[in-house]
């Protein structure tokens, strides 16, 4: 894989694509990608994804920053991975193909060639920087408010101190991020990087065990359990705790995991079946109990995917269902039953 990242990392975009290759990736965009990003690319649909045309961030990250992002995604956010290793819908191909697409309707015409070596900078300056300009949207910790989260390791460890320093002056244009090379001087835009990079704690890519779905005669937990009496907000919203309680009393219900593949192959809810938000409903509906039992889904945006599936249940005509309102990272982190994998 290293390999194949370090034959992204070119000045110029490759060879245009075929009509038909580029059909196929922006069909691919739309099927996979849109329900975050936008319909444009425009980012922000869903759960602050960033936008994906800003022609910054794919000058200055090149093809390889988008592949991995797409290829492993950024474990314990929305974005999954997608590369078929980790149990994602696209292999390979697919993707190079998909992120050659995003670049070209990108409008960049060539990458930049930013410096690989590490940038020296004050540490605790650019913590304080970092808190007094930077948390309020990517959070205190680096987790991401409602901008990309920063201290995330996958993200650390597949940008240069470049990329991240270019990110901070410049900004990416038609998103919130301004651009800070006005606004501050060149040792503090250094001391920022040298923080952020500072909360760098390694990451490599994972061995991967993958595990086949539950059968359709598994769907339904505790069979012979209660009926919940779940109470709905907006009559489509239920309470994470109140599913955690009726899991807990060994109540009737069925899990759908509306992530990407790879996501509940990487740790879910236990006994919860995927059906990911990308899936035709005619491949899933069909093994659906229609007899009232709940069905109650969840994601991590936490709506967005999740809402797409409980859409498609309820226009086939099966009205008990709900979303799990805070989604699966607030599950997690309640400390919440979860069957981890990969």
């Amino acid at each position: 894989m290293s390999l194949l990242l370090a034959g992204m990392a070119m000045a110029h975009l490759p060879t245009p694509l075929e009509a038909e290759e580029a059909a196929e990736a922006a069909a691919n965009y739309q099927r996979y990608c849109a329900l975050c990003h936008g319909n444009d690319r425009e980012g922000y649909a869903a759960d602050n994804a960033p936008s994906l045309r800003s022609r910054s961030l794919i000058a200055s990250g090149g093809l390889g920053y988008l592949y991995s992002a797409t290829y492993y995604g950024r474990p314990g956010t929305a974005m999954a991975a997608y590369g078929s290793q980790f149990g994602g819908p696209l292999e390979q191909s697919d993707l190079i193909n998909l992120v050659r697409w995003l670049a070209e309707e990108s409008g960049v015409e060539e990458f930049l060639s930013l410096p690989r070596e590490p940038i020296k900078g004050d540490i605790s300056l650019g913590a304080e920087l970092y808190q007094r300009d930077c948390a309020s949207c990517h959070g205190a910790e680096g987790e991401g408010i409602d901008a990309p989260a920063l201290a995330h390791p996958m993200f650390l460890s597949s940008v240069s101190d470049a990329f991240i320093r270019y990110a901070i002056a410049y900004g990416r244009e038609d998103t919130p991020m301004i651009g800070y090379a006005e606004l501050l001087e060149d040792e503090e835009l250094d001391a920022l990087t040298a923080f952020l990079r500072s909360r760098a704690s390694g990451w490599d890519a994972p061995e991967v065990a993958l595990r086949s779905p539950p059968e359709a005669h598994e769907y339904i937990l505790h069979p012979n359990g209660e009926t919940p009496a779940f109470e709905l907000r907006e009559g489509r919203f239920v309470a994470a705790e109140s599913v955690e309680q009726a899991m807990r009393l060994g109540q009737r219900m069925v899990l759908l995991d509306a992530r990407a593949m790879s996501d509940w192959q990487r740790a879910h809810i236990p006994g919860a079946v995927p059906v990911p938000y990308y899936r035709e409903p005619e491949r899933f509906i069909g093994d659906m109990p229609d007899d009232g039992t709940w069905i109650i889904v969840y994601c991590a945006c936490p709506h967005a995917a999740s809402g797409r599936v409980v859409d498609a249940l309820r226009a086939h005509g099966i009205p008990n269902t709900a979303i799990i309102d805070e989604g699966v990272i607030v599950w997690t982190q309640r400390g919440y039953p979860i069957q981890a994998g990969w």
